[in-house]
Protein backbone atom coordinates (compact mmCIF):
# COMPACT_ATOMS: atom_id res chain seq x y z
CA UNK A 1 0.00 0.00 0.00
CA UNK A 2 1.43 3.39 -1.02
CA UNK A 3 2.37 5.68 1.84
CA UNK A 4 0.17 8.79 2.00
CA UNK A 5 1.91 12.14 1.47
CA UNK A 6 0.57 13.34 4.83
CA UNK A 7 2.13 10.34 6.55
CA UNK A 8 5.43 10.80 4.73
CA UNK A 9 5.68 14.48 5.68
CA UNK A 10 4.67 13.84 9.30
CA UNK A 11 7.18 11.04 9.65
CA UNK A 12 9.98 13.22 8.30
CA UNK A 13 9.16 16.03 10.72
CA UNK A 14 8.80 13.77 13.76
CA UNK A 15 12.16 12.17 12.95
CA UNK A 16 13.72 15.65 12.99
CA UNK A 17 12.23 16.76 16.32
CA UNK A 18 12.02 13.52 18.29
CA UNK A 19 15.32 14.13 20.07
CA UNK A 20 14.20 17.55 21.24
CA UNK A 21 10.87 16.16 22.42
CA UNK A 22 12.52 13.39 24.44
CA UNK A 23 14.98 15.85 25.91
CA UNK A 24 12.27 18.12 27.34
CA UNK A 25 11.09 17.83 30.91
CA UNK A 26 7.96 19.85 30.02
CA UNK A 27 5.24 19.50 27.41
CA UNK A 28 6.42 20.08 23.82
CA UNK A 29 4.07 22.13 21.60
CA UNK A 30 3.73 21.96 17.81
CA UNK A 31 1.83 24.61 15.82
CA UNK A 32 0.47 23.41 12.48
CA UNK A 33 -0.95 26.12 10.20
CA UNK A 34 -2.15 26.72 6.66
CA UNK A 35 -5.13 27.76 4.59
CA UNK A 36 -8.56 26.15 4.56
CA UNK A 37 -8.47 22.66 3.04
CA UNK A 38 -4.68 22.37 2.91
CA UNK A 39 -4.58 19.14 4.94
CA UNK A 40 -4.02 20.34 8.49
CA UNK A 41 -6.38 17.78 10.03
CA UNK A 42 -4.89 14.86 8.10
CA UNK A 43 -1.36 15.99 8.89
CA UNK A 44 -2.11 16.40 12.60
CA UNK A 45 -3.48 12.84 12.64
CA UNK A 46 -0.33 11.54 10.99
CA UNK A 47 1.88 13.49 13.39
CA UNK A 48 -0.04 11.85 16.23
CA UNK A 49 0.41 8.41 14.63
CA UNK A 50 4.14 8.96 14.11
CA UNK A 51 4.54 10.08 17.72
CA UNK A 52 2.56 7.08 18.96
CA UNK A 53 4.86 4.77 17.00
CA UNK A 54 7.76 6.43 18.83
CA UNK A 55 6.08 5.76 22.17
CA UNK A 56 4.97 9.36 22.74
CA UNK A 57 1.42 10.36 23.64
CA UNK A 58 0.01 13.55 22.14
CA UNK A 59 -3.07 15.75 22.24
CA UNK A 60 -4.50 17.72 19.29
CA UNK A 61 -6.16 21.09 19.85
CA UNK A 62 -8.16 22.50 16.93
CA UNK A 63 -8.18 26.28 16.51
CA UNK A 64 -11.71 26.02 15.04
CA UNK A 65 -12.93 25.21 18.54
CA UNK A 66 -11.66 28.57 19.82
CA UNK A 67 -13.59 30.99 17.63
CA UNK A 68 -15.49 33.53 19.72
CA UNK A 69 -18.69 32.69 17.82
CA UNK A 70 -20.04 29.31 16.64
CA UNK A 71 -19.86 28.68 12.85
CA UNK A 72 -23.30 29.95 11.79
CA UNK A 73 -23.09 33.06 13.97
CA UNK A 74 -19.53 33.73 12.82
CA UNK A 75 -20.56 33.52 9.15
CA UNK A 76 -23.44 35.92 9.81
CA UNK A 77 -21.08 38.32 11.57
CA UNK A 78 -18.68 38.21 8.63
CA UNK A 79 -21.50 39.15 6.28
CA UNK A 80 -22.72 42.01 8.44
CA UNK A 81 -19.29 43.36 9.41
CA UNK A 82 -16.55 43.42 6.77
CA UNK A 83 -13.90 43.93 9.44
CA UNK A 84 -14.87 40.71 11.24
CA UNK A 85 -12.14 38.49 9.86
CA UNK A 86 -8.76 37.32 10.99
CA UNK A 87 -6.94 36.17 14.12
CA UNK A 88 -7.40 39.33 16.18
CA UNK A 89 -11.16 39.45 15.62
CA UNK A 90 -12.50 35.92 15.36
CA UNK A 91 -10.24 33.61 17.33
CA UNK A 92 -9.37 33.52 21.02
CA UNK A 93 -5.65 32.89 20.50
CA UNK A 94 -4.97 34.13 24.03
CA UNK A 95 -7.07 31.30 25.47
CA UNK A 96 -5.12 28.79 23.39
CA UNK A 97 -1.86 30.31 24.59
CA UNK A 98 -3.11 30.10 28.17
CA UNK A 99 -3.86 26.40 27.73
CA UNK A 100 -0.38 25.84 26.28
CA UNK A 101 1.26 27.65 29.20
CA UNK A 102 -0.77 25.58 31.67
CA UNK A 103 0.41 22.38 29.98
CA UNK A 104 4.03 23.54 30.05
CA UNK A 105 3.67 24.37 33.72
CA UNK A 106 2.65 20.81 34.46
CA UNK A 107 -1.15 21.05 34.72
CA UNK A 108 -2.68 17.67 35.51
CA UNK A 109 -5.83 18.51 33.52
CA UNK A 110 -6.66 20.89 30.67
CA UNK A 111 -10.08 22.35 29.91
CA UNK A 112 -10.41 21.63 26.17
CA UNK A 113 -13.20 23.19 24.10
CA UNK A 114 -15.10 21.52 21.27
CA UNK A 115 -17.64 23.21 18.98
CA UNK A 116 -19.94 21.00 16.92
CA UNK A 117 -19.93 22.45 13.38
CA UNK A 118 -23.53 21.49 12.59
CA UNK A 119 -25.25 22.55 15.81
CA UNK A 120 -22.84 25.23 17.00
CA UNK A 121 -22.95 23.72 20.50
CA UNK A 122 -19.81 24.18 22.57
CA UNK A 123 -18.70 21.70 25.20
CA UNK A 124 -15.66 21.66 27.50
CA UNK A 125 -13.89 18.44 28.44
CA UNK A 126 -11.36 18.06 31.25
CA UNK A 127 -8.50 16.18 29.59
CA UNK A 128 -6.08 14.41 31.92
CA UNK A 129 -2.49 15.18 30.93
CA UNK A 130 -0.93 12.14 32.55
CA UNK A 131 1.58 10.79 30.02
CA UNK A 132 0.87 13.38 27.32
CA UNK A 133 4.21 14.74 26.13
CA UNK A 134 3.23 16.68 22.98
CA UNK A 135 0.40 19.08 22.13
CA UNK A 136 -0.35 19.74 18.44
CA UNK A 137 -2.34 22.92 17.81
CA UNK A 138 -3.72 23.04 14.27
CA UNK A 139 -5.52 25.90 12.57
CA UNK A 140 -5.27 28.77 10.13
CA UNK A 141 -3.59 31.24 12.48
CA UNK A 142 -1.66 29.01 14.90
CA UNK A 143 1.70 30.35 13.70
CA UNK A 144 0.89 33.41 15.84
CA UNK A 145 0.76 31.46 19.11
CA UNK A 146 3.52 32.64 21.43
CA UNK A 147 4.44 29.60 23.50
CA UNK A 148 5.07 26.87 20.92
CA UNK A 149 8.30 24.95 20.36
CA UNK A 150 8.10 24.29 16.63
CA UNK A 151 6.01 25.77 13.82
CA UNK A 152 4.89 23.87 10.70
CA UNK A 153 3.30 25.67 7.76
CA UNK A 154 1.51 23.92 4.88
CA UNK A 155 2.19 26.07 1.83
CA UNK A 156 -0.92 25.45 -0.29
CA UNK A 157 -3.26 28.33 -1.12
CA UNK A 158 -7.03 28.30 -1.64
CA UNK A 159 -6.61 27.59 -5.37
CA UNK A 160 -4.45 24.53 -4.60
CA UNK A 161 -6.95 23.27 -2.03
CA UNK A 162 -10.04 23.50 -4.26
CA UNK A 163 -10.25 19.73 -5.00
CA UNK A 164 -10.26 18.91 -1.29
CA UNK A 165 -12.77 21.66 -0.51
CA UNK A 166 -15.06 20.29 -3.23
CA UNK A 167 -14.80 16.84 -1.67
CA UNK A 168 -15.44 18.20 1.83
CA UNK A 169 -18.02 20.83 0.77
CA UNK A 170 -18.54 21.93 4.36
CA UNK A 171 -21.62 24.11 4.60
CA UNK A 172 -21.93 24.36 0.79
CA UNK A 173 -18.86 26.62 0.84
CA UNK A 174 -17.42 25.70 -2.56
CA UNK A 175 -17.67 28.40 -5.25
CA UNK A 176 -19.81 30.59 -3.02
CA UNK A 177 -18.61 34.09 -4.02
CA UNK A 178 -18.71 35.31 -0.42
CA UNK A 179 -16.68 32.34 0.84
CA UNK A 180 -14.18 32.67 -2.02
CA UNK A 181 -13.69 36.31 -1.07
CA UNK A 182 -13.10 35.26 2.55
CA UNK A 183 -10.53 32.70 1.42
CA UNK A 184 -8.74 35.29 -0.70
CA UNK A 185 -8.59 37.68 2.26
CA UNK A 186 -7.37 34.90 4.58
CA UNK A 187 -4.68 34.08 2.02
CA UNK A 188 -3.44 37.66 2.15
CA UNK A 189 -3.43 37.59 5.95
CA UNK A 190 -1.42 34.39 6.37
CA UNK A 191 0.82 34.43 3.28
CA UNK A 192 3.61 35.90 5.39
CA UNK A 193 3.19 33.31 8.13
CA UNK A 194 5.30 30.96 6.03
CA UNK A 195 8.35 32.92 7.14
CA UNK A 196 7.63 32.11 10.80
CA UNK A 197 7.92 28.39 10.14
CA UNK A 198 10.56 25.93 11.24
CA UNK A 199 9.22 23.44 8.69
CA UNK A 200 7.36 24.19 5.46
CA UNK A 201 5.32 21.47 3.75
CA UNK A 202 4.79 22.24 0.07
CA UNK A 203 1.52 21.65 -1.79
CA UNK A 204 3.16 18.44 -3.06
CA UNK A 205 3.99 17.48 0.54
CA UNK A 206 7.72 17.89 0.30
CA UNK A 207 9.24 19.05 3.60
CA UNK A 208 11.61 21.98 3.85
CA UNK A 209 13.50 22.01 7.16
CA UNK A 210 14.31 25.58 8.16
CA UNK A 211 15.51 24.95 11.74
Amino acid sequence: MEKSPHKFAAGEIVSAIIGDIKGRSTCYVVALAGESGCGKTETSKELTNALTEAGIRSLVLGQDNYFYLPPAANDAKRKSDKTWLGPRKEVDLQLLDNIIVAAKNGAEELAVQFIDYASGKMTVDEVKMNGIKVIIVEGTYTMLLKHVDVRIFIDADYHDTLPYRIKRNRGNEVRDPFVENILETEHKIIAGHRFLADFVISKDYEVEHIL
